[in-house]
This record gives C-alpha cells, structure tokens and sequence, in this order.
C-alpha cells in the first residue's frame, strides 16, 4: 500500500463492486481493500441481527489489516448495522448506503417514485426515516426483487430470465406511474442496462454511488486521512467464498482493475474473519 491506511469496502458479494469503481474513478490516488462476503449472500434474506454480526467481524478484520475508513457497500448491512458499528467502534469513520429517496423526490414529476431493495433494506429504520424526512406528498412505492442478487452474482447481467425478473418486479411500478426509479441495493447497477430497456425513457434511474464515493472522498478530507496526490492507488480483494470465481467476476465487471488487483481468501472461523486458502 502506498499509503498508510486504505479504504476499507464491503457488501456480502460482488454488488458492492458499483461502489468500489465510483470510489476509485473520483480518488484514484487512494488504495483500497474490497471485502466480499460470499459465504453469506445474500444478506436480503437474513435476520438483522444476523447481518450486524457479519457487518462486526468484517469490520475488526478491515480495521486489523489497516483500514482508516469503512465504507459498507451494502444498502442491507448499512440498515441493520451502521448505527451499530459506528457506536462499537466510535473512533472509526464509516460512509453507508441509503437510498436515494431525497433526490428521487427532487426531481420527479409524476409525484410517484419507486425503490427497488431486499426485504432487509425496507424493514431498517434507515428507510423509514428517509420517507418521512424526504417524501413529502411525495407517494413513495417500495418493490422486493428475489432473485436479482443471486443472478448478479451468477454472472446472469442481461439474460432473458433476468430481464424477466425485472420485468416482474418493474411493471407494477410503472404501473403505477413512477418516473423516478432508486436502486436501493448496490447490486442493481450492474443490471442498470436491462432496467433502463425495462422501464423505457419514461423512467429516471438513480445509482447513489457516485454520492457515496463523493462523501468519502469529503470525510477523509475532514478527517486529515486522504492519500497524497502524487501516489498510485493500489487495490486487494477479499472474498469469504471461491477466489478463483470472484476473480473472474472482478475481471468481468471491472476490466480496468484487473491490472492493479490482487484477490485473496479469507474463511469465518467461530465468527472472526481470518485469512484462508
């Protein structure tokens, strides 16, 4: 690393990858360490709890390998444990997830706007408290979409049973009249393509990872912790399932990392994360 200290990143699999790419495009300078969490995806299905205690043994292994932020490049992991983190580790800066309700209700039209997210994500006090600090009049309609996570993290980025699934999960929304779409679940940009032919022109899709790579770049720089200008970001990736598949997943969604990149192993062991085969 060419910096003391890196951005530390996580989401239970390849989703939080949307994140990452924003990240390193806008602080090119910065060095990275990815975490994917495949042993456990998807984390849209688990209990709260559950997910706080990954979120936990993910963080201690960040932090123990030299992390000076924790950015949680998961919209489920930041509703069930950001609060938490951030109070179990209160010296620590963290950047989370949260959907992009506020410029959703900014810029529609039809005064209807849809969120798509894991059942988890919805159920959060996080999303809650968005609607009722942004919405307004705004009618603000939520969409559950099973089966999207797993198809991403398959590699299945625009097949015709993925474009059925989102058709599924999409027509009642459009239905419905939304002209702003949220992408509540860092997987979901990877599928952008296939929502947009989906939805059509009449449908705004919103990504907030360019808002979450910005913020940041902002707390680092508050924080005295950004990189200097004239280094080389370089990047480590970690996964808790098969390195050898998530390898191939990075080379596919992120071609231009693949240069820069290392990718290792690491195995849960009585709810700690150490370093695997």
């Amino acid at each position: 690393m060419s910096d003391p200290g890196f951005i530390g990143v996580f989401d239970s699999g390849v989703g939080g990858l949307s994140v990452w790419r924003e990240i390193v495009c806008l602080l090119p300078h910065e060095d990275t360490l990815y975490l994917a969490d495949q042993a456990h995806v998807p984390y849209g299905f688990r209990a709260l709890n559950e997910v706080r205690e990954f979120s936990e043994g993910i963080t201690r292994f960040l932090l123990g390998q030299g992390a000076k932020i924790i950015v949680v490049a998961c919209n489920t992991a930041s509703a069930a444990a950001l609060h938490y983190l951030r109070r179990t580790f209160p010296n620590v800066p963290f950047v989370g997830m949260e959907p992009a309700i506020k410029p959703a209700v900014e810029r529609t039209r039809s005064g209807v706007v849809g969120v798509i997210a894991t059942q988890a994500t919805f159920q959060g006090e996080l999303f809650a408290s968005l609607v009722a600090r942004y919405a307004g009049d705004v009618r603000v309609l939520t969409q559950v979409c099973p089966g999207l996570v797993e198809a991403v993290e398959a590699g299945a980025l625009d097949t015709s049973e993925t474009e059925a699934l989102l058709r599924e999960c999409l027509t009642p929304l459009i239905e419905a009249g939304v002209d702003q779409l949220v992408l509540g679940c860092t997987h979901y940009p990877f599928l952008r393509p296939v929502i947009e032919r989906v939805v059509r022109a009449r449908v705004a899709v919103i990504d907030p990872a360019p808002a979450v790579a910005r913020q940041t770049g902002r707390v680092l720089a508050q924080q005295g912790l950004a990189a200097k200008h004239s280094s080389v970001g370089h990047h480590i990736f970690y996964t808790s399932g098969d390195a050898a598949a998530f390898a191939a997943m990075v080379e596919r969604l992120l071609p231009l990392a693949r240069a820069n990149a290392q990718v290792r192993a690491v195995r849960w062991r009585v709810g700690r994360l150490e370093p695997g085969e």
